[in-house]
């Protein structure tokens, strides 16, 4: 992909414009382009792979992908290519929106591109093209959708076809009923969970709020502006957080062939005007995703996005992903609806959150703590309390990062007799440097794990109920796979030296010291911390530059209360079950 000089004044960082993001749109879309089929109707891209929904379904999705992209850049002579599409579309070739399928999604992206460019698009259509297109639309007002984000999909579309006159009471009835719906989901401080249970990842962004947020911005609706913003608005005080200092998101959670749709909550803070985020940074931590992304594979010779992470990866594709899925990354484009004076666009980028200092970070609806270490710029999330068992290993591991995959051998695991999974995942709280959780490890066996960080060392207690005496355990931490990556592991509290131990006939506790970190020379592990047991109940943990912890284990409650020699009464912070 062919792309601007970088512009080192404007953006010292990534070397990333305006002009940068709008080549890439416009190769993004040339690229494309040739796999048109039925009129433009269907995008057929290459490959040998096809999601469950089949070679339709995965055409309409071609369309709808890329029509999203071809918006959010208002190119005209794109959109004219779509128009024509839409009225091959909607006169036969496109399956019908049915409950729980697809298409219904994919109706969501039109209906969205359609309201963002309606003076360009729509307005200029044949009156029949526009009956058939909102006839065909209609059936996402009824169809039912699976309970998560895909509530929000018969929103999307009711917000279009309610600005145009049709089936409006129709329309605001699915309005209503998704918007409802989500708050079922919403548990404070900007995050959703995606359906019930506690399924946290990026689709809180790219979904979860873009969908609501975008509905009121273009109604004009100052109520919902105000809820669906201030929640935005606080989100994004932690999902800046989850960016590696060389753009890298996290690599947590499903559907991570979207790449770079990572960025679009950042975009929609700022053309909303609900983002804590000074422009400089948004638009850095924007630009650093794309960045990462193109320089590493993302796009094939053929200009076209492939399905994977970097190059292509089947190891991040779910049954849903089809050629066309990675066109989802069409959001990231959502900043171009800013115009070139916006400050976003004009003032000079600022490091992101991993590039100003070592930080912790807890995050307490989904009982996450973010680490991160200035010096390699790595971002690393301890996971104690997000679970869908549906797309393991991406959700119940103990750990992700910005530098690191989930691996098939169980990396950041605790693993008890033959059992490696973790279930029942339940949050115990988290705070100032920790975080604790319980869960099931099969055949009985419950494992409290709590975590304490500092800079980039990790410590990693497991305390071990209802195994039976004699019972294998084995702890895993990182695999470190790119180059200048350093991953440690070492037994400091019944583990040997392979990182393996036996349970007793009661409760056990197992400790190991962890770290990743991108480091030439860092001090050697066992130097930076010490750790001390009082049975199984309760664990010294001595910080070489730092205050003592004490972790306490409460058997009754289920719980663990974490304090330090330096909090002012030494009551510590205490937490039990949610």
């Amino acid at each position: 992909m062919h792309l601007p000089v970088a512009d080192v004044t404007l953006s010292p960082r990534t070397g990333c414009t305006r002009a940068h993001w709008e080549a890439a749109a416009d190769a993004l879309l040339a690229a494309v382009e040739p796999y048109a089929a039925e009129g433009g109707a269907l995008y057929h891209l290459p490959g040998d792979r096809q999601s469950w929904s089949g070679r339709l379904s995965d055409g309409l999705e071609g369309y709808a992908r890329t029509l999203l992209l071809a918006a959010f850049r208002r190119d005209e002579s794109a959109l004219q290519r779509y128009a024509e599409g839409l009225a091959a579309g909607t006169a036969g070739v496109w399956p019908r929106i049915e409950d729980r399928g697809q298409p219904l999604v994919e109706a969501a992206s039109i209906a969205l591109a359609l309201r963002l460019t309606r003076p360009l698009l729509w307005d200029r259509l044949d009156d029949g093209v526009r009956q058939r297109a909102a006839a065909w639309l209609g059936d996402a007002l009824t169809a039912e959708a699976w309970p998560c984000n895909w509530e929000l999909f018969p929103v999307t579309v009711g917000g279009f076809l309610d600005e145009i006159g049709h089936e409006t009471v129709a329309s605001r009835k699915a309005i209503d009923r998704g918007l409802e719906r989500i708050e079922d989901w919403y548990l404070g401080d900007g995050w959703y969970t995606d359906g019930d249970g506690r399924k946290f990842d990026y689709y809180n962004g790219w979904a979860m709020h873009l969908y609501p947020m975008l509905h009121a911005w273009l109604a004009d609706d100052e109520r919902l502006l105000d809820l669906y913003g201030g929640r935005l608005s606080r989100h994004l005080e932690d999902y800046a957080r989850l960016f590696g200092g060389d753009g890298a998101p996290m690599h947590q959670g499903r559907s991570l062939t979207y790449r770079f749709a990572t960025t679009a909550p950042l975009w929609l803070g700022a053309l909303t005007d609900r983002t804590p985020l000074a422009p400089g940074e948004t638009r850095r931590l924007a630009s650093g995703a794309l960045k990462y992304f193109l320089e590493r594979g993302a796009v094939d010779d053929r200009g076209l996005l492939t399905l994977g992470w970097h190059g292509p990866d089947p190891a991040v594709l779910q049954g849903y992903s089809g050629p066309a899925s990675p066109y989802w990354a069409a959001k990231g484009f959502l900043g171009l609806l800013l115009p070139p004076d916006h400050p976003v666009w004009t003032a000079t980028e600022e490091p992101g959150p991993a590039e100003r200092g070592d930080a912790t970070t807890p995050i307490v609806p989904p009982n996450w703590l973010v680490q991160s270490t200035a010096s390699d710029g790595l971002v690393r999330l301890h996971n104690h309390g997000s679970e869908d068992v549906r797309y393991d290993p991406y959700y119940t591991r103990l750990a992700y990062s910005t530098a690191t995959a989930p691996s098939p051998s169980y990396d950041n695991s605790v693993i008890i007799g033959d059992h490696p999974g973790r279930t029942e995942i339940e949050p115990l709280g988290v705070g100032d440097g920790w975080a604790a959780s319980r869960h099931l490890a099969g055949a009985g066996a419950r494992v409290t794990s709590v975590v304490l960080v500092r800079g980039a060392v990790e410590v990693r207690a497991f305390r071990v109920t209802g195994a039976g005496p004699g019972t294998p355990v084995r702890v895993t931490g990182w695999t470190a796979e790119e180059e200048g990556l350093r991953a440690e592991l070492l037994p400091a509290v019944g583990l040997s030296d392979t990182l393996t131990g036996i349970t007793g006939d009661e409760a056990t506790l197992f400790v190991a010291l962890a770290r990743l970190t991108g480091q030439a020379n860092p001090v050697p592990l066992g130097e930076t911390v010490s750790v001390e047991p009082y049975g199984a109940g309760e664990l010294a943990v001595r910080w070489t530059d730092g205050p003592e912890v004490r972790v306490l284990f409460d058997d009754p409650g289920s719980g663990v209360s974490v304090w330090t020699s330096r909090s002012a009464n030494a009551a510590g912070c205490w937490a039990t079950p949610t």
